[in-house]
């Protein structure tokens, strides 16, 4: 029997952040700002540190896991 990596056996799910960090970021931007080109901009920087502080606790917990 083939033995799967945790990581590798949940790697569908990491599909799931993409449109989770989008609809988060276009919502909460849309709450506080009215011009839709201030919307966009914001939220798509909002979404990049979405992205970047999950990549980093993913990391995180990727060597903590290894480590321990």
């Amino acid at each position: 029997m083939l033995t799967i990596p945790l990581f590798a056996a949940q790697a569908n799910v990491l599909w799931y952040i993409f449109p989770l960090a989008a609809v988060i970021s276009l919502v909460y931007s849309a709450s506080r700002f009215e011009l839709p080109e201030l919307i966009l901009r914001r939220s798509g920087r909002l979404f990049l540190q979405i992205l970047i502080f999950m990549g980093i606790v993913l990391a995180v917990l990727l060597l903590l896991s290894a480590w321990l």
